[in-house]
This record gives structure tokens, sequence and C-alpha cells, in this order.
């Protein structure tokens, strides 16, 4: 494989439909598709302006027609990869795509790999690390609101925001280098005092920066839901129902879920990931007890977790466990099983939690599911995209983590009296930190398992 081969794949999903994409980049993306691309007016496309789309005919090698297509012609550098790039537009069928993408290959391209337009793009500096990752969360996109935040990625604006704090620290670490080669024109007190201001307050502005992380993993992955219980109080029976859809096995028989069914639902607009996790007691069963182990890691990973209570039945130890495994938790205890006679009502629960959120319902009958829909709902209607700027990933809340840490470090070194030459290094320590965002200086090996999540095609 080589970076400058010519590179082609199916850019829609492989299947029957109206329309089919196969996309060519590379050097010689125009000259491999004019071999096989047959225009009425027998002309070139290197003939062509660029960014003009074009009726002809896909032949093969014996002249037969293959396909009738439109071809979009796109010269570099003003593409997405900023290579030549060619887009044929042919019926969507498995068929017509697939030969054309094999008359390409046969002609000197070669298949492209997991995101390698993408790839392409960000190695050809087209975009940046944090916008290839708003490519992906595009794709994925389940609500407007994960959509929204993407874009807002996308267009670069937390770029933006990353490299303002870096031309911030530039300015810092230039006016200690004046200091150090000129000691004579500054004040040492006026000058600490100076950057220890300017720093806290970068500091101040970065953790403000991070606080947006929760949020943003939240609308970009949804809120992680945990469905506890003991067995059998109706927690796939409450999946099923939210769902609308018969996801979970559902029995009388104690124990039937013995791992963890995951599955999405959208609350006008709120992302939830919600997880049935099997029912939680002591049990001899070596696989039960391993659903139970899964359950109990749920827990602890939850943002929400619904407690299901049958309240049919008194509370027992077997709920008082689940209830103080779950403490300094986001919870709604839902009693189910309400169309039968009351054995536990709110105000059992009250008793041990004043504060808790409740909520009756009966999956039977089914009642009560339209109010706890809209209590999921009230406790995460704060998620927004608060500002334009959002940390929405793991990778990128690590690298502003590390930043914060190095200015810390650096606001030690000033505290504690030593001279200014060490702090410069702090600094630019976080600036480096700051550039991993962008993906400024990056391993080799994170680059291709970022692309490997992308499809062929893109």
């Amino acid at each position: 494989m080589n970076d400058l081969d010519t590179i082609a794949s199916i850019s829609t999903a492989i299947g029957m439909g109206a329309i089919g994409i196969i996309r060519v980049s590379g050097d010689r993306a125009i000259e491999i598709v004019d071999k096989i691309f047959k225009m009425p007016s027998k002309k070139s496309l290197a003939e062509m302006p660029t960014h003009t789309i074009h009726y002809g005919h896909i032949v093969d090698q014996n002249n037969e027609v293959i396909d009738e297509v439109l071809l979009m012609l796109m010269k570099a550098p003003r593409t997405f990869t900023r290579e030549d790039v060619v887009e044929i537009n042919c019926h969507g069928g498995i068929v017509p795509m697939e030969l054309i993408l094999m008359n390409i290959i046969k002609n000197g391209a070669r298949i492209a790999e997991r995101g390698e337009f993408t790839k392409r793009a960000f190695l050809n500096g087209r975009i940046d690390l944090s916008q290839v990752e708003a490519v992906m969360d595009i794709v994925e996109a389940k609500t407007e609101l994960s959509l929204k935040q993407a874009i807002n990625q996308l267009e670069g604006r937390l770029t933006r925001e990353i490299k303002k704090y870096q031309d911030e620290l530039i300015d810092i670490i230039a006016k200690i280098e004046v200091s150090i080669d000129y000691p004579e024109y500054d004040d040492d007190d006026i000058l600490i005092e100076d950057l220890l201001g300017k720093i806290k307050q970068m500091r101040q502005n970065l953790e403000q920066l991070l606080a947006t992380s929760d949020n943003g993993k939240m609308i970009r992955e949804g809120v992680k839901t945990a469905i506890i219980g003991k067995p059998n109080v109706g927690k796939s029976s409450l999946l099923n129902i939210l769902l609308e859809e018969n996801k979970a096995i559902v029995t009388n028989i104690a124990g039937t879920t013995r791992d963890v069914v995951e599955a999405y639902l959208n609350i006008d607009g709120i992302p939830f990931v919600l997880l049935d996790t099997a029912g939680i007691r002591e049990t001899q069963d070596i696989v039960e007890q391993i659903g139970i182990d899964r359950s109990k890691k749920c827990i602890e990973e939850a943002d929400l977790i619904l407690i299901i209570l049958d309240s049919s039945d008194e509370i027992d130890q077997e709920d008082m466990n689940l209830i103080n495994l779950t403490i300094n938790k986001n919870v709604i205890y839902v009693l189910n099983k309400t169309d039968l006679e009351f054995k536990t009502c709110e105000d059992d629960i009250l008793e041990y939690n004043k504060a808790s959120k409740i909520v009756n319902i009966s999956t039977k009958i089914p009642k009560g599911i339209d109010t706890l829909k809209l209590e999921m709902k009230n406790i995460f209607k704060s998620i927004e995209i608060a500002s334009n700027v959002t940390i929405s990933n793991q990778r990128q809340k690590e690298s502003l983590i590390k930043s914060i840490q190095s200015l810390d470090q650096g606001i030690s070194t000033l505290e504690e009296g030593l001279s200014v030459d060490y702090i410069a290094i702090d600094l630019h320590e976080a600036y480096g930190h700051l550039g991993m965002i962008a993906g400024e200086v990056l391993k080799e090996e994170i680059i291709d398992n970022l692309f490997g999540r992308f499809c062929l095609g893109k």
C-alpha cells in the first residue's frame, strides 16, 4: 500500500437503492475514470472544468455499457481529500456498483482502506483530528442534538478555541524568554505576579472547557441508563415497553436475563442508552453470577439508574442492597406491578431517601410509562450545547486534563519561588497537550485506530 495510490470505494450502503456512489481519489483519479467513462460529446474529463457534473455511460474493456451515470468532477485542491476526486452516481443495485468499482480497480486504482478518504483529508491538512472525529460523529448521530454538536466541531470551533489558548501560551513563553535574555529590563516580582495571573486565568478557562465534557459525552454517546432490580420485577418488560418492541426475552422464571441487553431510546431529542441488567441476588449459578457482576459494573458506569421495585411485595434486604449500591447516583425508583395490591408505596421509599424520585407504573396494563419518560427527560433537560465549543470524547478530555496539570505544575513552580526558566518547560508541555486535541502530534497507531472506525467509502 502506498499513500500516493489512487483509491476507490463504494461510498453508499451496499444493497438495493435508487442511487449508488463510487468515490475515486488520487493523482490518477481523472485519468483512470476517463478510460471507462464515455460522454456523448466524446470529450475527455481532463478537459472539463472542476466542480462540474457530466452525463454519460460507464463501459467495460469491451466497450459494453455497464450503467448510465452522472459523474461529479472535482479537481485538487478544492476537494475533501485535497486530491483529484471523481464521484460516479450510478443506479443503486449491488451488481452495477461492484462492476463499476471492479473496472476502476482494473485500470489502476486500489480499494480504499477503512476511513482512508478522511485520513487523506487529515494528512493533507484539509481537516484536523477533532474534525475527523466530528465526521464520524455526524455519521453516527442519533438525535438532532448530537448532530448539532458534531457539526459545530466539524466547523472547527473547538480547534479555533484551542488555537486561541495556544497563542496565549506562546505569548507567555515569549515574555519569559525575553526576561531570561534581558533580565535588567524586568522586575522579578512584577513579572512573576503577571505570569501567575495569566496562567491562573488560562487554567480557569480550560477548566470551564473541561466542564463541557460530561454533557458532550452524553450528547455524543447517550445517557447510560441502567435498569436494575431483583429477578422477575419487570426490568425486561419495562425495556420492551419503552422501546415499543420485544427487545428482551420475558418469562416468569427468575434469572431469565443473564447478560446486559443494550438498546437506544430517544426522548424528545435526548439520547438514552438503556441497559437491561441481570437481576441482582445471591446465587450459586456460575453463569447467572457473571451476569450479576456485569450488572454491578453497569451501576458503577451509569449516568442514570432505574431501580425497579415490586409494589406488590415488601421491600426486603435484596432491595436495600440495591438502594445502597446506588447512593450518590441519579436514581429513579420505579414501582412496578401497581395493578396489584400495594405492599410497598412511595412513603416506604421516602423513609430511606426523602429526596427520592418515584414513579408508579404497571408494565402489564401498561400505565405510568409517559410519566417515567418525562422524569428521565427532566433530570437531563439541562443537557444542551451550552456554547459553540464542547469536549465530546475521552481522547480530547484526557489531553485537556494533561494540559491543566502542566499549568498546575507551572503555578507551583512560580509560587515556590523557583526560576522562571523552569516554568517555560511546563508551559511548553501544556501547549503540546492542547495540540494533541487537534492532532498536531499523534502516534501512528492512534491515527490508524481512529480511522479504522470508519466505513470503507469514507
